[in-house]
């Protein structure tokens, strides 16, 4: 059911998501105006080392103003294929590769404000292969986690990351 008017503005073009401004059709038959992220996609990815132990991310977030714990992601680039753009994101933020990326699972980030899609990845045996190639804003300290300690990391609410959280609970679900 599309609920949305023909109008639609563009409010803001940003590097990598826009803002648009749509006249939403409300339950009484009239329209209101509501604004959107424009959002290309991005991928999160779950590395797992033969060992067992989960390749994460201490990740310092300027927005919020906290350093929390993440699985590596990244947005997509135009038209690029999400299981590439999970590969060269896992090299990237961890200096890790690995041979075998599967899908999980698709979901909506915050999908009342934003079209935002996020494609979910298992990277099995993930191995270290160089050095991190970090953005010029990204501050990223990467640490081996067992699955007793990220047992440990849900169960106090230190994870606060969403992508991350939905990843490692659906993963934890699927492999029991």
């Amino acid at each position: 059911m599309d609920d949305t008017a023909d109008e639609r503005a563009r409010l803001l073009t940003g590097r990598k998501f826009a803002v648009d401004r749509v006249r939403v059709r409300a339950r009484d038959g009239g329209l209101v105006e509501r604004e959107v992220i424009v959002h290309p996609g991005a991928v999160v990815i779950l590395p797992v080392r033969a060992d067992g132990r989960v390749v994460m991310l201490r990740s310092h977030r300027f927005a919020v103003g906290e350093t929390l714990w993440e699985l590596p992601a990244g947005t997509l680039e135009p038209g690029e294929d999400p299981q590439r753009c999970a590969a060269r994101e896992l090299e990237e933020e961890t200096g890790y590769t690995s041979a075998r990326i599967e899908p999980l699972h698709q979901f909506y980030t915050t999908p009342g404000i934003c079209t935002e899609r996020m494609h979910a990845f298992l990277a099995h045996d993930a191995r270290p292969a160089g050095q991190q190639a970090l953005g010029e804003t990204e501050r990223v300290e990467v640490e081996l986690v067992t699955r007793a300690r990220l047992d440990e990391l849900l169960a106090r609410g230190q994870l606060q990351d969403g992508k991350t959280l939905a990843t490692l609970l659906l993963w934890r679900a699927l492999s029991r």
